[in-house]
């Protein structure tokens, strides 16, 4: 079974204190159509009977669908100190060699 190592930690409570103050700082995610029509599909959602060959075939010029979220605030907080915590753990972890 493989150690866990000062500098893994280390990456990645960097990883998550990156990741919390990019969802701090972004407002809100906006999906491509594509991707929210896949989603739309696996939820069975009714926006999945609206495909691009029925748009072409009954010849409309609308703009398709695309899924906009927000994330609550307290998950980027989250990761901000999660991350924080980890990369001060790691900093007061023994050096792998020593």
């Amino acid at each position: 079974m493989m150690d866990i190592t000062r500098n893994q930690i280390f990456f990645t409570g960097i990883l998550a204190l990156f990741l919390g103050v990019e969802l701090l700082v972004v407002e809100s995610y906006t999906l491509t159509p594509e991707i929210t029509q896949f989603l739309a599909k696996r939820s069975g959602h009714p926006m999945a009977s609206v495909s691009t060959a029925t748009q072409s075939l009954f010849q409309t010029e609308s703009p398709p669908a695309q899924k906009t979220f927000q994330l609550p605030e307290w998950i980027g907080w989250l990761m901000v100190s999660a991350g924080s915590v980890l990369v001060l753990h790691s900093w007061g972890m023994k050096k792998t060699g020593a």
